[in-house]
């Protein structure tokens, strides 16, 4: 048997492997600044800023952080959504030695505790609407300084004039007081360091360059640790598998949040690998901002996930022909399974292709994704990338390789691979292992099958993992927090199927003898204590639970009453 059969369903020009070459992640803005110096790196709102002016003032950032006291290998926050300021710290902290450890900005002080005090933040980067949060959750933390910036401030003259008057102080963006003693203006660091050279900083590709924050299977976040040289070969993995691409004419929309490992990689590194201008879209969740932006600036490329490409494929404006997709030649979806029909009523209306790949925080980012031309199989994760190796593991142990069609645990091989989980050996251990062909393969916790022509499928999450709407939701958080509330005795969190977001959480929970709650209660308790993806949308009260005979909830058979119960 081929133990590769999935180099058969390449698409014509797509290698099998290739060298990956030795360099730092900011080669890829140095670059495209070197090509394409005139060229659109971000365009928000209208404001542009050509990829010589970012690499600029990524330098700038980088000089003024060498001078903070900065060294190689320090780690530092990035707390702010997708817009051109988060693209120039980033490569601003890389320049400077630093790792970037990129906060989901919907985060509560304590999560934000957690991930600040596991990374060691001391320094942080935070859009002003999320200044206070930060502020709450800093003296639990080592967090010393915050460099600040203001949304308004790479908006264009005129609408930097309208978002001062109409939106700031309404959108929270206003910093009653000022800053604190100890912080700083982004902007005034850039004016006091503008025009200053990169720093003398020796990034080597064996250097970290990401701490990419994670679940794992006990309900702890797991920050992967990934180096410059897994984050080049990821990058340029997928570059490969988009044979249509024209180096330095596309135009990427950059929807999918960049502090997440998909956005941040199969979106910013890939555009920036080739020299593609991105539109930079806060948030996603505002269907009419990510419209407005498609009618506008037409872009050709638009990573995103099945919620977003389905919200789309609803909206009037779209079905009605007053907003035309066509510019788009291709969409990969990740993070949640792509429904045929979400795919196929995307593809009518753009003309382009959407393809599903799979990937995860361990492997910055892809790992495997649907032919671009060839073809796409319903309920597939596609073929594994080049340089990519992947099998099918017993469960039973952990060792043998199953047959082609058997169910068992992905494991996948590749220059990709995570270094291991910042301080968790136990954890690493786990996900890094060693088998008889003497290479060490990370142990994804996936589920899965491989057909007879080596495409992948995801049956199951060995995690029990909740993803809402691409969104990673791990049940035992939920389940703590839920523990907190006086009233409740014991709760079970799974996911269960749901139209819109592919899965959604739900909550059962027995109340403690004597008591007696509503939905609305709890769901304002867990609002209060987590980030609102987190909080589950479906409430069940029962008399008990059920567990094993050590007393644990069984989880996925609640999510089989409720879907007996439901006809699903």
């Amino acid at each position: 048997m081929n133990d590769k059969p999935w180099f058969a369903h390449y698409d014509k020009g797509v290698p099998h492997s290739f060298e990956i070459p030795q360099v730092p992640l900011q080669h890829f803005l140095e670059e495209s600044a070197r090509k394409y110096p005139d060229r659109a790196c971000t365009i928000f709102k209208g404001a542009v800023i050509t990829f010589r002016e970012m690499d600029a003032l990524a330098n700038s950032i980088a000089a003024a952080l060498v001078d903070m006291g900065v060294k190689k290998g320090d780690r530092v926050g990035i707390f702010m959504p997708n817009t051109p300021q988060f693209v120039m710290v980033y490569f601003g902290i890389l320049k400077a030695g630093g790792v970037v450890v990129a906060t989901n900005p919907l985060y509560t002080p304590p999560e934000i505790e957690h991930q600040a005090n596991d990374a060691g933040i001391e320094y942080m980067f935070v859009m002003t609407n999320f200044y206070e949060t930060i502020k709450k959750a800093q003296p639990k933390t080592k967090i010393k300084k915050m460099i600040v910036t203001n949304l308004k401030e790479t908006l264009p003259p005129v609408l930097r004039v309208l978002f001062t008057l109409a939106r700031e102080k309404k959108g929270g963006f206003r910093i009653e007081g000022g800053l604190r003693d100890g912080d700083i203006w982004l902007k005034d660091l850039l004016a006091k360091y503008k025009g200053a050279p990169k720093p003398n900083v020796d990034v080597k590709p064996d250097d970290t360059a990401l701490f990419q924050y994670s679940g794992g299977t006990t309900g702890v976040s797991k920050g992967a640790v990934a180096t410059h040289y897994n984050v080049v070969a990821d990058t340029l993995m997928i570059k490969s598998w988009m044979t249509t691409l024209e180096e330095g004419k596309e135009i990427l929309l950059m929807a999918i949040p960049l502090f997440h490992v998909y956005g941040m990689v199969a979106g910013m590194h890939f555009a920036l690998a080739c020299g593609a201008s991105m539109v930079m879209v806060p948030n996603a969740r505002d269907i009419h901002d990510v419209l407005e932006n498609i009618h506008k600036y037409k872009p050709t490329i638009f990573p995103g996930v099945p919620t977003l490409y389905n919200a789309i494929n609803n909206r009037p404006e779209v079905k009605e022909g007053k907003v035309s997709l066509r510019s788009i030649k291709a969409c990969i979806s990740g993070s949640a399974p792509l429904l045929r029909e979400t795919k196929e009523t995307f593809e009518k209306l753009s003309g382009g292709k959407v393809f599903e790949g799979f990937g995860l925080s361990e492997a910055p980012t892809a790992t495997h994704c649907n032919p671009l031309l060839g073809e796409n199989r319903t309920g597939s994760i596609g073929l594994p990338l080049p340089n990519v190796d992947a099998k099918i593991i017993s469960l039973d142990d952990g060792e043998t390789e199953m047959p082609v069609g058997e169910v068992g645990e992905l494991v996948i091989s590749g220059p990709m691979v995570m270094k291991g989980y910042h301080n968790m050996p136990t954890e690493t251990a786990n996900a890094l292992r060693k088998l008889k062909d003497g290479k060490t393969w990370l142990f994804t916790g996936d589920i899965a099958r491989m057909d007879e022509d080596g495409y992948f499928y995801i049956v199951d999450r060995k995690k029990e993992l909740i993803k809402p709407g691409g969104f990673q939701v791990w049940p035992r958080e939920v389940e703590e927090v839920l523990a907190q509330h006086p009233k409740i005795l014991e709760a079970g969190v799974a996911g269960i199927p749901d139209p819109y977001r592919g899965e959604t959480v739900k909550a059962w929970i027995v109340l403690k003898p004597g008591e007696t709650a509503t939905e609305e209660e709890i769901k304002a308790f867990c609002k209060e204590r987590l980030a609102a993806y987190k909080v589950p949308t479906h409430y069940e009260f029962r008399k008990e639970l059920p567990k094993t005979t050590v007393g644990k909830i069984l989880r996925r058979e609640l999510v089989r009453q409720h879907k007996e119960a439901s006809g699903g």
